[in-house]
């Protein structure tokens, strides 16, 4: 009868509000504070499709402790309520569910790239926060392994700053939100505070099968600045008129820098994974624009 879910970036708040007015459900959706200040076109989104959007006030006031709440009232009503998460953390089954939906992505990329280019990619890359996107992209290639598999994590101010996102490139396996991944912590196991320019990006841990392909060394995990990100940013608008969210942006710097040292036939796919239109804001103060 109740839908909920969590969103950092809006955008999984948004699908979820759009099916739940289709249906005629109740749908609640949970928010940290501080995305809601940076995501407010898709906070107004939400609401307008119907959905009640509760502002998280505790913690950080992001993704993090929008799972948190969202967590405590799926426990609390369970046999009323489904909890939609959307990303590919939590616990079982939910990162294989998100795994497995999100593989569309890949797996119409494969297809696309074999009928198009005639041959599959060199490079698959990615952004990673908790891995939804990437997840879906990296896991039909995982077979393939002529294709390298590239995650983009938010380095923030800086890897070396403590303010970054980066729990693959910086962090150390612990329990958070019912799954052993790698996380950001001290070393007293709890949580550290994140930063990243891109909502979608700012969250401590990541999904337990990114932690896999890291160890198994089937993926590499590589990090970002918001610096460098919004250079990626400004490089796909001017030179393909297409304006992607800050999230992929950090992939997009990346793949940019990695095509640089590449032979023209190598082929570098790129997961571009959410629109530029909500992050109007940020960008514009981040480049010091006054709109």
């Amino acid at each position: 009868r109740r839908v909920i879910a969590e969103t950092g970036a809006g955008q999984h708040g948004v699908a979820t509000a759009t099916v739940c007015a289709m249906l005629g459900m109740e749908c609640v959706i949970y928010m940290g504070e501080e995305d809601i200040h940076r995501q407010s076109l898709n906070v107004f989104r939400m609401k307008l499709l119907g959905a009640e959007v509760r502002s998280v006030t505790t913690g950080t006031r992001t993704l993090k402790d929008a799972i948190t709440e969202a967590l405590r009232d799926w426990v609390t009503n369970v046999a009323t309520t489904h909890y939609m998460l959307g990303s590919a953390v939590g616990p079982h089954p939910y990162p294989m569910m998100v795994r497995d939906f999100q593989s569309v992505i890949g797996t119409e990329a494969r297809r696309q790239m074999l009928e198009q280019a005639g041959r599959l990619p060199d490079y698959a890359v990615a952004c990673v926060g908790g891995g939804s996107n990437a997840i879906g992209l990296f896991y039909p290639f995982v077979g393939d392994a002529s294709v390298k598999l590239v995650g983009v994590e938010a380095a923030g101010r800086g890897l070396d700053t403590g303010e970054h996102a980066a729990s693959l490139s910086k962090g150390r396996p612990g329990v958070l939100h019912g799954t052993k991944s790698y996380l950001l912590q001290d070393d007293n196991g709890q949580i550290l505070d994140t930063h990243s320019i891109s909502a979608g990006l700012d969250y401590p841990g990541v999904g337990p099968e990114h932690s896999y392909y890291k160890e198994s060394k089937r993926a590499t995990y590589v990090a970002v600045t918001d610096e460098q990100a919004l250079e990626g940013f400004q490089l796909l608008c001017r030179t393909e008129g297409i304006i992607p969210a800050l999230e992929p942006s950090h992939a997009l710097y990346y793949a940019a820098q990695l095509a640089s040292t590449l032979t023209p036939e190598e082929i570098v796919l790129v997961g571009l994974s959410g629109r530029g239109d909500k992050d109007m804001d940020t960008v514009a103060r981040a480049l010091g624009v006054s709109l």
